[in-house]
């Protein structure tokens, strides 16, 4: 079965089509949701209301662009109302910016990093820098559209982008401490 078939039979709601919609590209989604979430249950309640968000909406799909990426606009969007602007305004990292790190990472550690590593530390940063760095570094998004999506200003989304790469700067350097 074709895509496009798989999609307008999932339209008329037959239930072995959306399980087989579900079972290709869950997957990659939850990978998507874990980015967001705090943790795997979060993430898979994140998965869960995206999945009937996208089966409620699947009529809206307009066989323009690819059907993952329609996707996991949905997912995304599904974890950012989770996570809303309000929740991690208030958020204190602890962490001050300066004008500049002294700090110098070597680059070993960088090496010695695993995908489950990064996922960790980026899980560690506070809702707010974890989202926008999320959107910016892994999505792809703009200052402006984030922005718009999160109900910010731009320059709040770049401050927190900033701030959130310093933050996981510090952890690296933690890391590299603790390895040295």
């Amino acid at each position: 079965m074709t895509e496009e078939q798989l999609i307008r039979a999932c339209i008329k709601e037959d239930a072995a089509c959306q399980k087989e919609v579900f079972n290709r590209y869950s997957g990659r989604m939850l990978g998507v949701c874990q980015r967001y979430a705090r943790n795997a249950a979060d993430a898979e309640d994140i998965l869960q209301d995206a999945f009937i968000k996208v089966f409620d909406k699947m009529h809206q799909f307009k066989f323009e662009g690819s059907f993952e990426g329609w996707i996991r606009k949905i997912v995304v969007n599904t974890a950012l109302k989770k996570y809303t602007l309000t929740r991690y305004s208030k958020e204190l990292s602890g962490y001050e910016i300066r004008d500049r790190d002294e700090s110098v990472l070597d680059p070993s550690v960088y090496a010695h990093l695993t995908q489950k590593d990064l996922m960790e530390l980026i899980n560690n940063l506070p809702d707010g820098y974890r989202i926008v760095f999320n959107l910016y570094v892994i999505e792809g998004y703009q200052h402006d559209e984030i922005a718009e999506m999160l109900g910010i200003q731009p320059g709040t989304s770049r401050s927190q982008l900033v701030k959130a790469r310093m933050m996981l700067q510090r952890q690296i350097t933690e890391m590299q401490k603790i390895a040295v």
